[in-house]
């Protein structure tokens, strides 16, 4: 149920697209309200697809990050995985997707601030050879010579990072940690981390800028809807979470 809402049928732009069609079947036998269901979707599309929208929701999930973190109690690093881009299983092999990538560069910049032992967090999505967090170990590696101390590959979602990841630390006896992903990810991961009995001291990723001074802030774009779907996806993620756990 949780995929099926956040990531599946009810989500962005599948709700509305799928409204959009039942409003056009509708209107053959009941024409003003087909009319009207249709007219509806298709607004709510294209204002979900608008840069002033996308950027207004990010920024209010970003303003729960808490700013000017002192990091002086802090005792080792968390970098949690994001996406996976799929290889074929042979020549071509799975790769760190966007989200993953640049948590793996805000990672880096941390350990070279901080020094402090790095864990990564991600197990392996569907479909793919190789977990997230091996993915994440390697780029750190071979491409920022970072060693990573602990490699936590079991999870599949951000409360399954926060779960398999106190008990490796607890055994160091390590509960306060630098957690590292993208601002717009931070406020539920922070939650869940500390729901878990963690302090977690939110890196500073960079936040979102508000669009609304240009024209083209409200004409839409597929970038925009996809920053839509994510903020949705952190709201809903959010209450979801603090219903279930």
């Amino acid at each position: 149920m949780e995929n099926f809402v956040s990531n599946g049928f009810l989500a962005l732009p599948t709700i509305f697209i799928v409204l959009n069609l039942l409003g056009a079947l509708i209107a053959l036998v009941w024409r003003r309200t087909g009319i009207a269901v249709a007219l509806t979707s298709g607004f709510a599309l294209y204002v979900a697809a608008t840069p002033a929208l996308s950027s207004y929701l990010l920024q209010r999930i970003e303003a729960a990050v808490p700013a000017n973190v002192d990091f002086r109690a802090a005792q080792a690093i968390v970098v949690i995985g994001g996406d996976v881009r799929l290889g074929n299983g042979s020549d071509v092999p799975d790769a760190l997707g966007p989200n993953s990538l640049e948590r793996v560069v805000f990672g880096a910049a941390a350990y070279r601030r901080l020094h402090l032992p790095v864990l990564v967090s991600g197990g392996r999505v569907a479909g793919a050879e190789v977990s997230e967090a091996a993915l994440m170990q390697a780029a750190l590696d071979e491409n920022f010579d970072i060693p990573v101390t602990w490699n936590e590959d079991r999870s599949r979602t951000t409360w399954e990072n926060a779960l398999y990841t106190a008990p490796l630390l607890a055994r160091e006896k390590l509960t306060t940690i630098v957690l590292v992903t993208q601002a717009w990810h931070l406020p539920r991961a922070l939650w869940a981390f500390e729901r878990v009995g963690m302090t977690a001291l939110p890196w500073p990723a960079p936040r979102t800028a508000l669009r609304l001074g240009a024209p083209d802030d409200f004409l839409p774009s597929i970038a925009a809807l996809h920053d839509t779907a994510l903020a949705l996806h952190e709201m809903i993620g959010g209450v979801y979470y603090r219903l279930r756990h």
